[in-house]
């Protein structure tokens, strides 16, 4: 009989640590695939988290491939068919590129998602265990073999082929692995808060708009219960005041964004202001023997462009098809991981690069603003814009060098008297793809595997060979 300082031993192929967007599509694909699997999360589902939520076309269809897209349905969001953008005294609509058929957005609130991904996981055969905390990891030489977690009925041990750690930005399983420090990485200049209103506006319940005035940037998206998730991100303040400081900067950005103002003016605010700031985007090296991060863990964006819960559902998906088939062989498996995280990663570089230029902070700029000129009368090129949101063309496709010179042609005819700030803008934009072609030519021949970590990792577990689940 063991001691009662002994921890209660289990064994399974996969542990999945956090069970929200991406856990919960990682747990669903290795469950498909026939393999034992248990999620572990510290929340109770449903559970709210700090997320903007809005899933473009090629989001839902990852929902849908999940299982997922019918519960999510049954929480009443609005299809959102047009796409508004305001800036420059121009004013953008456009229509979504269809994704499996899917033709238009969703703002689902995360309580209510979740909870879906959650159960749809567990009728796919996974186990998910609610309220427990991961406390460290366990290791055979410097393979991961398992977690160590604590619930109710004490300390426990889960050994495992895989640990995916999919706890978002602030992972505990990166920190234990060591992939913390990433690979590569931006500052954001832009701070984010958000709150919930009672919609007011029927008839713009099928909008999702955003707006921008100077450096600022405002959005309004119709969600579930007949709310309206609305945003903004002003310039970051780093060591601003906090007492207040979330209401009182979210006040100020609705005041200097007219349309948004108007947007909300026959809205009812619910709740308080919720704010995520200091925010930068990464890449970390995400996998190593027996270990892989999806989601935020490994890879994260700012906000601004509404990417991370399709990469979530999209890269947790990838891992379990990929690293399924080879769990019994411990080479057969770093290499699926291995290709996994590359292919996340030469997938993701160019959008993470696109969305750090949105995310500056910045006022407008002459090139932007003649987009949006040339957007709102030419509805293919507004489409194509959008599409870069949901991810059905590639930014490098529609930002060519074509387009930046006939872009500083339409502006230059507008502003031919003082010409100067355009031919800026269009220099800043040379120097800016150049920057970005060398940045990805340094990060593919970046070999994941010899990131050093940012320091030694601490409270980690030994495991004998003997011990492990083989």
């Amino acid at each position: 009989m063991r001691g009662s300082s002994s921890p209660a031993i289990e064994h399974t192929d996969v542990v999945v640590v956090g069970a929200r967007c991406a856990g919960s599509a990682a747990a669903i694909a290795f469950a498909r695939a026939g393999r034992d699997v248990v999620a572990l999360d510290a929340a109770r589902f449903p559970a709210d988290t700090l997320s903007t939520h809005l899933l473009w076309p090629a989001g839902l269809a990852e929902l849908r491939r999940s299982g997922a897209s019918e519960r999510v349905a049954q929480l009443g969001a609005p299809a959102l068919t047009t796409a508004f953008a305001a800036g420059g005294g121009h004013q953008v609509r456009s229509s979504f590129t269809p994704v499996d058929g899917i033709d238009y957005a969703m703002c689902v609130r995360r309580t209510g998602l979740d909870a879906a991904l959650v159960a749809t996981a567990v009728d796919a055969g996974a186990r998910v265990r609610e309220g427990v905390r991961v406390t460290d990891l366990l290791w055979s030489g410097d393979r991961c073999v398992g977690v160590r977690y604590g619930d109710r009925g004490g300390a426990r041990e889960l050994r495992a082929r895989l640990v995916v750690g999919a706890d978002g930005r602030r992972s505990t399983v990166a920190r234990l692995v060591g992939a913390e420090r990433p690979r590569l990485n931006a500052p954001s200049g832009r701070d984010c808060y958000f709150a919930y209103w009672q919609d007011g506006a029927a008839d713009q319940r099928h909008v999702a708009a955003q707006w921008r005035c100077g450096p600022d940037l405002g959005t309004a998206f119709p969600c579930d219960d007949g709310l309206l998730l609305s945003l903004v991100q002003p310039p970051a303040r780093p060591g601003e005041p906090g007492a207040g400081r979330a209401e009182r900067r979210y006040q100020e950005a609705i005041e200097r964004l007219p349309g948004l103002r108007r947007r909300l003016r026959d809205c009812r605010r619910v709740g308080r202001v919720r704010s995520a700031t200091g925010l930068a985007s990464y890449f970390r090296r995400s996998t190593g023997p027996g270990w892989a991060l999806p989601g935020d863990a490994g890879h994260f964006k700012d906000p601004v462009t509404a990417q991370g819960i399709r990469d979530a559902l999209r890269y947790g998906r990838l891992l379990g098809e990929l690293a399924a088939p080879a769990l019994d062989d411990t080479e057969h498996l770093d290499t699926a991981l291995t290709a996994w995280e590359q292919l996340r990663d030469s997938e993701c570089l160019s959008v993470y690069q696109w969305t750090n230029r949105l995310a500056r902070g910045t006022a407008m700029r002459p090139l932007e603003i003649e987009l949006y000129r040339q957007a709102a009368a030419d509805p293919a090129l507004a489409d194509a814009v959008t599409a870069v949101f949901s991810r059905t063309v590639h930014p490098e496709d529609v930002f060519t060098p074509a387009r930046a010179a006939a872009l500083a042609a339409g502006a230059l005819r507008d502003s031919w008297r003082a010409p100067w700030p355009v031919i800026a803008d269009l220099v800043g934009e040379c120097r800016d793809t150049i920057s970005e072609r060398r940045e990805a030519r340094a990060f593919a021949r970046t070999d994941p595997a010899t990131v050093i970590p940012s320091r030694p990792p601490r409270g980690f577990l030994a495991a004998s060979s003997g011990d492990r689940h083989a």
